[in-house]
């Protein structure tokens, strides 16, 4: 199946780039970055901004934006049999040298797990860039969600230049 991602979630003043690898097949079909309701992403993001939960997927888009937060994918388009990353074939990355342009202000790129830090760091857009390898929100990864939401805290808190 011919899989195309997301245009990228972000604004020119954004500070921190996350970075997925593709759109998991719920998320393509619904159209939206972390469409499934057992992803902790949207949930993590909530905690950690102080934010209200909602499912209303723009105010979640302008929450990211508010808080200087910007969302893309790594892979632009690939081949791929359902949602497992290490399907993934013909792969197509996003054009990071441009998003960075139009977002200067980003030093600081958190990856949605293994296969986007990898894959990330074979696109050779991270030069002059904090590249940090994040644990997966994904349900697939085991890891208690107190754990995950602690260690994207930290990151985002680090890369935003909140105080602890």
């Amino acid at each position: 199946m011919k899989c195309e991602c997301f245009a990228p979630i972000a604004r020119p003043d954004a500070h921190l780039l996350i970075v997925g690898s593709m759109p998991s097949v719920k998320s393509l079909a619904d159209a939206q970055y972390y469409a499934h309701p057992r992803n902790a992403f949207w949930p993590i993001m909530f905690d950690i901004l102080g934010e209200t939960p909602t499912s209303d997927y723009d105010a979640k888009k302008a929450m990211l934006v508010r808080h200087g937060i910007a969302l893309w994918d790594v892979v632009a388009a690939c081949e791929r049999e359902g949602s497992l990353d290490s399907n993934m074939k013909d792969i197509v990355y996003n054009d990071f040298a441009g998003l960075f342009a139009m977002c200067p202000g980003i030093q600081t790129v958190l990856c949605n797990g293994g296969a986007a830090h990898t894959m990330f760091a074979k696109s050779g857009f991270g030069a002059g860039k904090t590249v940090v390898r994040m644990p997966s929100t994904s349900p697939a990864y085991t890891m208690k969600y107190e754990e995950k939401r602690e260690a994207w805290r930290q990151a985002v808190a680090r890369a935003l230049g909140i105080e602890e």
